[in-house]
């Protein structure tokens, strides 16, 4: 595949993106059967998300559980930049970071990156992004987190807390390397070369509340992993371990497993606020691996492999194996239709989306148990 076709940064992911090369290029390892062995020890169980290799690629997920076996708890640490409102592919490391969570009795910290989308982003004000970061929370608190291992905090509210580090990584990091790793030029403002200082210090906090180094495991998606390469290099000259990643593929769009969920395309994605009405009206148009007739697919089968709507039951809508596998298996014999397999799917959605926004709305009760201010 010739490298123009895909593009995958913190703030840009386009094209079909190659894992395989990502990788490879990013220097991550696999995650493997024995390493989901050592997972199974702790949990009891394999997440899907785990199982169907759509948490894919680590850095030194194996040392972290090195050190929880010598009785060295870790903390998590994850975050969301408020553009717009959430949908299901940003639910994604919040679900996952949960689970954990629940099985290692681990602190979460969750950064709301007001002043990142602020800089990067096109809000008038600072005060639009926070008021998206606010309606963000209440999504990410109906993700399942516990309010005593919890900590949300937005940038704006918790810089006295961020600041200090924040400076004495800057002071480490030179113009050309983030020029190298992010692709800055002359027309990006001063506050966006800044800020990947600012997204270090949060691996850390756990460490500096504990008052010594703490081992930290940041879920994300491999987007976000050029970030926490500058930030691995730099932590252990501040006194810390260098943090460890675990990266999720990114969730397709609706329009293609070559296509991006994207807030600026609403028909790409399912809103966490969507209703129902809505949700159907999208999987209805979703694209899928279905031949031209009726005929042809009984004869010949469709192909799941490119098809979006699978895609969606793989990620979160078929957690059980054998209900997966049956819906791959009846697609491919030509037994499934497309029009059948949405209208499946979408009962799914729905139920989803609505026990969602009953926690959602619950969760505005809630904020003062979960957020930390200066």
């Amino acid at each position: 595949m010739p490298e123009e076709d895909f593009v995958v940064t913190p703030w840009e992911v386009r094209g079909k993106v190659d894992y395989d090369r990502l990788v490879r290029q990013f220097g991550t390892q696999r995650i493997d059967a024995s390493l989901l062995k050592r997972i199974a020890k702790h949990t009891g169980e394999i997440h899907p998300l785990l199982k169907r290799g759509l948490y894919f690629s680590h850095r030194d997920l194996n040392w972290v559980l090195d050190e929880y076996d010598k009785g060295r708890p870790f903390s998590l640490y994850t975050g969301r930049g408020p553009s717009s409102a959430m949908h299901l592919g940003h639910m994604i490391p919040f679900l996952f970071t949960a689970w954990l969570q629940k099985h290692f009795k681990a602190k979460v910290w969750i950064q709301i990156t007001d002043d990142e989308k602020f800089l990067f982003r096109d809000f008038e004000t600072l005060g639009d992004a926070t008021r998206v970061g606010y309606e963000n929370v209440l999504d990410i608190i109906a993700a399942g987190f516990d309010p005593k291992l919890t900590r949300i905090f937005f940038d704006t509210e918790y810089i006295h807390h961020l600041y200090p580090l924040a400076v004495q990584v800057a002071k480490k990091v030179t113009f050309s390397t983030a020029k190298a790793v992010f692709g800055f030029d002359p027309s990006n403002n001063i506050g966006q070369i800044f800020y990947t200082a600012l997204q270090t210090v949060p691996c850390f906090l756990e460490s500096i509340e504990q008052g010594h180094s703490v081992p930290c495991l940041i879920p994300c998606g491999i987007d976000q992993d050029p970030h926490f390469r500058i930030t691995r290099d730099l932590a252990e000259s501040l006194g810390y371990s260098k943090p460890a990643l675990i990266h999720n593929k990114l969730m397709p769009g609706l329009k293609g497993l070559d296509s991006k969920m994207s807030s600026s395309q609403p028909d790409t994605a399912i809103f966490m606020t969507d209703t129902p009405v809505q949700a159907e009206a999208k999987l209805r148009d979703a694209f899928t691996g279905g031949r031209a007739t009726v005929a042809e697919q009984r004869r010949l089968g469709a192909n799941p492999d490119i098809c979006s709507v699978f895609a969606y039951y793989t990620y979160l809508f078929a957690p059980e194996d054998s209900y997966w596998k049956r819906v791959e298996t009846e697609c491919r014999g030509g037994i499934r239709m497309c029009g059948d397999c949405k209208m499946e799917l979408a009962g799914h959605v729905v139920a989803f989306l609505k026990e969602h926004q009953v926690r959602r709305e619950k969760a505005r009760g809630q904020l003062e148990k979960f957020i930390v201010r200066d």
